[in-house]
């Protein structure tokens, strides 16, 4: 079998969006401490799950999405509602799966495909196109038993190249390449961009919960038309630029709602957190003599109730707020 080497070029833009790029994380120290947002990080991957689904069409809404991923009952098509939980579960697999692992992909693949497709988890047995959401089709995908040698030499690709090439740029050449193998029935665009997700988290983990799949939707039309133009030019340059541009401008946005969200954060609040421990409930007496407090009212206004509005507590009995037994713990 022969060594593969995916066709691209590196040029001045890819630097310049690398830089910007760089800077932009160095920025985001507030996001770093993760647990202190689990609100932001939850929304970050409903709008993942969301926007790659719309892009495949799914017609459900992101209140919708929010709801499914809830447990809440949605009036939908059923298949768009399954599309979601199956996205749900595929998604809270990017830190438990090995990046290098075709093994790894077919699993996420079944589980992002679960009861939607016979080939679930498995490489497609026949012919297949890209289509563009005018039903044009934009790519005529390689024969399929061409797929697991094609595969096999992308991901021994992926693995050398790891060392010396940017992951930015790497996971940006996987997407494209993956698109044009299109190595499954269906999910192939859904898988790809989850896949880049496995690849940048590997290298930097905030990428678990940077909702990159919001922008390509945003520039939809584009990002179909990049894939065409790299397969008339037989190389992937224009794709890793318009890749670089995208993550550039979600990081953008991740700073502006991280620099929001921080605000709200107090001093009080992270004075609360810190007194209290993991796994280990306390009630208002209890929370009130580890900060040496005695006015409730205090208590309730500047630590209690916004540590509970940003969802860094919890209440050990929610249906009854009130309750006189009630105690807290860290989330």
């Amino acid at each position: 079998m022969d060594k593969y080497i995916p066709p691209f070029d590196l040029t001045y833009l890819m630097i310049d969006r690398l830089s910007s790029i760089m800077e932009k994380i160095g920025k985001l120290d507030n996001f770093r401490d993760i647990n202190k947002m689990p609100i932001l990080r939850r929304n970050n991957r409903i709008h993942s799950i969301h926007s790659s689904l719309s892009i495949e069409a799914n017609s459900l809404s992101f209140d919708q999405v929010m709801d499914i991923i809830d447990g809440k009952s949605v009036i939908g098509p059923l298949d768009d509602i399954q599309e979601v939980k199956n996205a749900y579960d595929a998604y809270n697999l990017i830190d438990k799966v090995d990046q290098y692992s075709i093994k790894d992909l077919k699993l996420v693949h079944g589980v992002m495909t679960h009861l939607l497709i016979d080939e679930s988890g498995k490489f497609r047995k026949g012919n297949e196109g890209v289509f563009d959401e005018n039903g044009v089709c934009i790519h005529v995908c390689p024969p399929p038993e061409q797929i697991d040698s094609l595969m096999t030499q992308l991901f021994e690709w992926m693995k050398e190249c790891s060392e010396f090439l940017h992951p930015l740029i790497l996971s940006s050449i996987f997407h494209y390449e993956f698109v044009f193998i299109h190595p499954f029935k269906d999910g192939n665009g859904r898988m790809a961009r989850l896949w880049q997700n496995v690849i940048l988290y590997n290298w930097e983990e905030l990428f678990e919960y940077v909702p990159i799949e919001t922008q390509i939707k945003k520039h939809q039309d584009e990002y179909y038309k990049v894939i065409a133009d790299c397969d008339r030019e037989g190389e992937s340059t224009k794709f890793i630029e318009f890749m670089l541009k995208v993550i550039d401008e979600t990081i953008e946005d991740l700073l502006k709602s991280t620099g929001e969200q921080s605000n709200h954060i107090s001093s009080y609040v992270n004075k609360l957190l810190d007194v209290m421990e993991p796994g280990i409930s306390m009630n208002t007496v209890e929370l009130m003599n580890k900060l040496n407090m005695k006015s409730r009212i205090s208590f309730r206004d500047n630590y209690l109730k916004p540590a509970l509005d940003n969802g860094l507590i919890k209440m050990t009995n929610p249906d009854k707020p009130t309750s006189k037994n009630q105690m807290y713990y860290k989330v």
